[in-house]
């Protein structure tokens, strides 16, 4: 694989990542190996599938959100995925993460 630092457009609500500027709306700007991307990737895919064994569960009423395993997995994964977008995200998106404090050791 290339270790050549490439500029990707990511969209965490969807989970997408694109090289183009302009395909869709975007949240965060980052120059990623192809290593890198297939590590979000991987996150990206990760989360939905515990997004879909979330559905499932949340058809259980006995279980509550604080006692849920899946959502704790999902909390998890989700902060990887700010935290690799912070590593290597541009200064704009740097800042943004800083002001939504998710990530504790910034």
């Amino acid at each position: 694989m290339s270790q050549e630092k490439k500029t990707y457009y990511i969209t965490v609500g969807t989970g997408e990542i694109t090289k183009s500027r302009t395909d869709s709306a975007w949240n965060f700007k980052i120059e990623a190996t192809d290593d890198e991307i297939i590590q979000l990737r991987e996150l990206f895919e990760q989360n939905y599938s515990t997004e879909w064994q979330n559905f499932f569960r949340a058809h259980v009423p006995y279980v509550q959100y604080h006692h849920d395993r899946e959502n704790d997995q999902y909390d998890d994964t989700i902060v990887q995925v700010y935290q690799m977008i912070y590593n290597l995200g541009d200064a704009e998106a740097k800042q943004h993460i800083e002001s939504m404090g998710i990530i504790k050791d910034l």
